[in-house]
């Protein structure tokens, strides 16, 4: 695999999570379970206080939106005759869980899933996990006026707990912001005209860092330059797409050191 060089143009970073900047297995191994073990708990707790309430509603009106998709779990209203407390929060329960074993991105479910992440952070029952190459990297591109986002199907609230709460310390003060799929979804080539709109800059000065080709294919439509990362545990691409995209296996100082201008 030959050196990956970034292109002259680029003035602007902007980074996946997920196989990116931290393992993939944080997620799906640590996260993700967190949520499916603890969601009964948290509900139980903090059910009175307004954020639950407000979560469990949009988790409702999901719900109603889910209405007619194969087993799909409804979520009444403890105003319905014949129906305690305890059956209304196991029944958020087991809609959360089949959203997640769907592998559903609904902002209803992300919204539920940050306050959770949120509380565990908070207590220090869990720490953000980032590769040792990134924060390196990083300090070197910001030393060198470039700026650097994060773009993840994760919601922002939840990029900033990880990052807020990581291993490596708090490191918020090193992304200059952050998108989620609120600003559009990441296989859309449209989300990423949407981006370099908000930043204030032209497409072809963004270089985006991503593990899933899909979403290479559709910043590359929007004249975002691309690299595809190979981590461990990443989704292996294939003998095409090796061929197509630029390839980095880390952020390493020779590739990162190309890019000061």
């Amino acid at each position: 695999m030959a050196p990956f060089t970034a292109p002259t143009a680029v003035t602007t970073l902007l980074l996946d999570i997920e196989g990116t900047t931290s393992p993939i297995t944080f997620v799906k191994d640590v996260l993700f379970p967190y949520v499916k073990d603890n969601v009964k708990g948290y509900l139980s707790k903090h059910w009175k206080e307004q954020p639950c309430q407000e979560d469990v509603a949009e988790l409702r009106k999901q719900a109603d939106a889910d209405s007619l998709l194969s087993g799909f779990v409804p979520i009444p209203c403890t105003s319905e005759c014949n129906i305690d407390l305890d059956a209304v929060i196991q029944a958020v329960v087991d809609n959360v869980h089949w959203q997640m074993s769907h592998d559903r991105k609904t902002t209803a479910l992300k919204q539920l899933q940050g306050h959770i992440w949120k509380s565990a952070y908070a207590t220090g029952q869990m720490k953000g996990k980032v590769y040792e190459d990134v924060v390196p990297a990083i300090q070197k591109w910001r030393e060198a006026g470039i700026k650097v986002y994060i773009y993840s199907s994760g919601s922002i609230e939840a990029q900033k707990l990880l990052f807020g709460y990581s291993t490596e310390g708090d490191l918020l003060t090193l992304f200059d912001g952050h998108f989620d799929t609120t600003i559009g979804h990441k296989g859309e080539s449209e989300s990423y005209i949407n981006i370099a709109k908000s930043i204030g800059c032209s497409s072809e000065n963004i270089l985006f860092l991503t593990d899933v080709t899909k979403e290479a294919k559709a910043a590359e439509e929007a004249g975002v330059h691309v690299a595809v990362v190979l981590r461990p545990g990443n989704i292996a691409v294939t003998d095409d797409e090796k061929l197509r995209y630029s390839l980095i296996t880390s952020f390493s100082m020779s590739w990162v050191a190309s890019m000061y201008h």
